[in-house]
C-alpha cells in the first residue's frame, strides 16, 4: 500500500467538522478505493476549546492557518475558512508555493483570484481542487473539467443558490410574501442574518463566473456579470407565472454568442415542462448544453455541511489516487481573455408587469410604444383592483395591474420601450420585467 496521505484542515466550522467526520467514518472504504490511508494530521481554527463533535486532541493544532500552510508536514491543505482575501488567500497561496495540493470550497476566493492561483499551482506542480465551491454536493466541476472535454459547450445555466430557490418555492406553494419567506429562511438557517449576498445574486454570480471559465476556456471574469436579485418578485408575479405555464427561478446563465460570452444572473420564467422548473426548496441544479452529448442536468443539495464535505472528500480522494487535472481545465497560460458579448443580455420573450392608470387611451399608448420598438405582444392580461373605499366600483385613478407577454425580442428593445412608456404618464411606477428563458 502507498504511504498515507497527510491532510491539514483549516477552518473547523460545520463543513470542516463534517470533513473530518466523513474521513474517519468511511476510512476503510476510502482506503480500498484509493490504495492508501488518508489521515487528518493537522487542523486550524480560531477557538481550540469549542466543542465541534470531533476529537482533535491527536492532531497538530495551529491557530494561524498560514503558519500551517507554511510549516506543517502535509500532502493536502484543505481551506474552509472563507473570504476572498486575508488568511484564506494567504494560506492557499503559501501551500501551493510549497507544492502542497489544495482543496477548497471557497467560491469567492476563486472568483477573484482563481486564474492567478491556477498559475501558482501549475508552476509548482500542485493540484487545486474546488468541487465544493460550486453547487455544493453536485459534481459539476468534475463534469466540466473532465467528463465533457470532448464537447463544444454552448451554454451552462442553473439554480445555484438554495436560499433564493427556497424563498421562491415557498412563495409559490403558500402564497406568502417575499419578506415573510425570507424571515422564515433566516429562522431555519437557510439564509444569513444579512442575506444580501444571496438574494441580490452575488453568490450565484461567483459560482457562474467559475463555471463560465470551465465551460468556455476563458479567464474568470466575475466583474462582467449582469446581476439582478429576487427582492422585486411579488406573489402577483408568482401567480401570473403559474397561470401562464411558468415557474420563476433565479438562474445564472452563461452562453456563447456570435459577439462573445454572455453572463447573467436574474429571475427567470421557465416552462413548467422543463427539468429546471421542477427543482424546489434548497436544491441546486446545473444544466450544460454540449454539441455531442446534448443537455446534461445535475441536481442535488447546493449547501450544508454533509453535502459540501462530500465534495471536499471527493477532491481529496482524487489527489490520493494521483488524478491530475488543470485547475481550470487547461494550463492557466492557455486561458483566453474573457470577451464580453455586446449589450444584449437576453434574447427571448419577456413578462412585463405594469401599474396602469385606468384612463382612455392608456392601453393604446402602451401598444403604440411597443409597436414602434418592434416588439410584438403575445398576450395582455388585466386584473382590476377595486377601490378600498368603494369595493363595488373602480377608481380611474387607482392604478390597475396589467401583464404583457412578448414574443421573442431583445432586452435593449424592451428597455427602450419601457422608458418611453414611463415618459407618457400612463403608468404609476417603474415597470417590472422578468425574462422568459428558452429551455429544452
Amino acid at each position: 500500500m502507498a504511504e498515507a496521505l497527510k491532510v491539514g484542515v483549516a477552518g473547523l466550522g460545520t463543513v470542516g467538522a463534517s470533513v473530518v467526520q466523513l474521513l474517519e467514518k468511511h476510512s476503510a472504504q476510502i482506503t480500498r478505493k484509493t490504495g492508501r490511508d488518508i489521515l487528518v494530521t493537522a487542523v486550524s481554527a480560531r477557538d481550540r476549546s469549542r466543542d465541534r463533535g470531533i476529537d482533535i486532541s491527536s492532531r497538530q493544532w495551529f491557530s494561524d492557518p498560514v503558519e500551517m500552510a507554511e510549516t506543517a508536514d502535509l500532502d493536502i491543505f484543505v481551506e474552509l475558512i472563507g473570504g476572498d482575501e486575508g488568511p484564506a488567500e494567504d494560506s492557499v497561496r503559501a501551500a501551493l508555493k510549497r507544492g502542497i495540493h489544495v482543496v477548497t470550497a471557497n467560491k469567492a476566493l476563486l472568483a477573484r483570484h482563481g486564474v492567478d492561483l491556477a498559475e501558482v499551482a501549475d508552476a509548482n506542480k500542485a493540484s487545486l481542487n474546488y468541487e465544493a465551491a460550486v453547487a455544493g454536493g453536485i459534481p459539476i466541476v468534475k463534469t466540466l473539467r473532465e467528463s465533457m472535454t470532448g464537447n463544444d459547450i454552448s451554454r451552462v445555466y442553473g439554480i445555484l443558490n438554495g436560499t433564493c430557490n427556497y424563498i421562491l418555492t415557498r412563495m409559490e406553494a403558500e402564497g406568502i410574501s417575499f419578506e415573510d419567506c425570507l424571515a422564515d429562511a433566516q429562522r431555519l438557517g437557510y439564509a444569513e442574518a444579512d442575506p444580501t449576498f444571496d438574494i441580490e445574486g452575488n453568490d450565484t454570480a461567483h459560482k457562474l463566473a467559475i463555471l463560465t471559465s470551465l465551460a468556455f476556456g476563458t479567464k474568470i471574469s466575475s466583474d462582467n456579470i449582469f446581476m439582478e436579485g429576487i427582492t422585486a418578485i411579488t406573489t402577483a408575479d408568482i401567480q401570473a407565472a403559474d397561470e401562464l405555464g411558468f415557474r420563476i427561478k433565479l438562474l445564472g446563465v452563461a452562453q456563447r454568442t456570435d459577439t462573445g460570452i454572455e453572463q447573467r444572473v436574474h429571475p427567470t420564467m421557465v416552462p413548467k415542462s422543463s427539468a429546471i422548473a421542477r427543482i424546489d426548496g434548497v436544491l441546486n441544479a446545473v444544466a450544460v448544453d454540449g454539441d455531442y452529448v446534448g443537455e446534461v442536468v445535475l441536481v442535488g443539495p447546493g449547501a450544508g455541511g454533509n453535502a459540501t464535505a462530500s465534495s471536499v472528500v471527493a477532491d481529496i480522494t482524487d489527489i490520493a489516487r494521483g488524478d491530475e487535472t488543470h485547475v481550470l481545465g487547461m494550463p492557466a497560460t492557455d486561458l483566453k481573455e474573457y470577451e464580453r458579448a455586446r449589450m444584449r443580455l437576453h434574447e427571448g420573450g419577456y413578462y412585463i408587469r405594469l401599474s396602469v392608470y385606468d384612463r382612455p387611451g392608456a392601453f393604446g399608448e402602451i401598444a403604440r410604444c411597443m409597436g414602434e420598438a418592434g416588439i410584438s405582444l403575445e398576450s395582455i392580461v388585466q386584473k382590476r383592483n377595486a377601490s378600498e373605499d368603494t369595493p363595488a366600483t373602480f377608481d380611474a385613478d387607482l392604478p390597475q395591474p396589467v401583464i404583457l407577454i412578448t414574443y421573442e425580442t431583445t432586452e435593449v428593445a424592451i428597455k427602450e420601450a419601457l422608458d418611453v412608456i414611463m415618459s407618457k404618464g400612463v403608468v404609476a411606477e417603474q415597470p417590472h420585467m422578468i425574462r422568459i428563458e428558452k429551455l429544452n
